[in-house]
């Protein structure tokens, strides 16, 4: 034993764990140095406005997420309002981080504007893969209305608060739980959906510009453009443009009138 100590020496020894030790020390510094210099550096406010927003992340603004959304607000780049599952009063908290003075309008939700499914006629049976994309691939549709919902649930796979069903053929919107992200929005090849005030009292659930005769032989529920909404408002909120009513929100005191005149039902109530 004692040979053996005899044989160690601990100069040389403790001399080697000190360099080895230098060095771990040194690589340690390196390290918190260099993920300093190239750490990124956020703006207090963009974190703030970030932390404000509703941390859905689903992309409906457009960007990647609510980080880069929140960056992008910073910078002018984007319109915070158009977030919307971000709630009215954290908008009004972001609007006085930036120093504006916002108006960020009214809750909304998504609207369908069809109303028929399967009383729309097919122009054939499709077989392929599912969705109303890939229908739209094969003549704009297997519907014979060119602007009818192809009810193969496009809106019902983007939407992350089951907001949305296919029932009979047709997409409808569950306004309660719909955050107005407008993923669904973006989502439908046929541009049916569209963003508008929870509180409005009737919608047009029809998108189809074909005349009368033409509508009919297509689906049983769209609109035939004969006016009598408009003809019948008592505020004239209704006008017919392209054989379709569009209706003035800001006029439209929910009297239901044209809910009540339409032929073909196809002005619906929102309850």
């Amino acid at each position: 034993m004692n040979n053996l100590l005899d044989a160690i020496n601990f100069t040389t020894l403790f001399t080697v764990i000190g360099i080895v030790a230098a060095i771990a020390i040194l690589f340690a510094a390196l390290i918190v140095l260099v993920s300093r210099l190239t750490a990124v550096k956020t703006d207090e406010k963009e974190e703030k406005i970030k932390d404000l927003l509703a941390g859905a992340n689903c992309g409906g603004c457009g960007y990647a997420g609510c980080a880069d959304f929140a960056k992008a607000v910073l910078e002018g780049k984007a319109d915070f309002s158009v977030c919307g599952p971000t709630s009215k009063e954290n908008k009004a908290q972001i609007a006085a981080i930036l120093g504006k003075t916002v108006d960020v309008g009214e809750d909304k939700a998504a609207f369908v504007h069809c109303n028929g499914g399967v009383c729309g006629a097919d122009k054939f049976d499709y077989v392929g893969n599912k969705g109303c994309d890939f229908k739209c691939v094969v003549g704009g549709g297997n519907k014979v209305c060119p602007f009818g919902c192809l009810g193969d649930g496009n809106c019902v796979s983007v939407c992350d608060y089951g907001a949305i069903r296919v029932i009979n053929g047709v997409a409808v919107v569950d306004k309660g739980k719909c955050v107005a992200c407008g993923k669904c929005v973006k989502a439908c090849p046929k541009h049916l959906i569209e963003l508008l005030p929870k509180n409005i009292k009737v919608f047009i659930a029809c998108s189809s510009l074909l005349k009368g005769k033409d509508v009919l032989s297509a689906c049983k529920n769209g609109c035939i453009g004969c006016g009598l909404c408009a003809k019948s408002c008592p505020e004239t909120a209704i006008e017919m443009i392209d054989n379709l009513p569009k209706i003035d929100y800001a006029k439209c005191t929910g009297c239901l009138t044209c809910v009540s005149k339409c032929p073909i039902k196809c002005i619906h109530e929102v309850k």
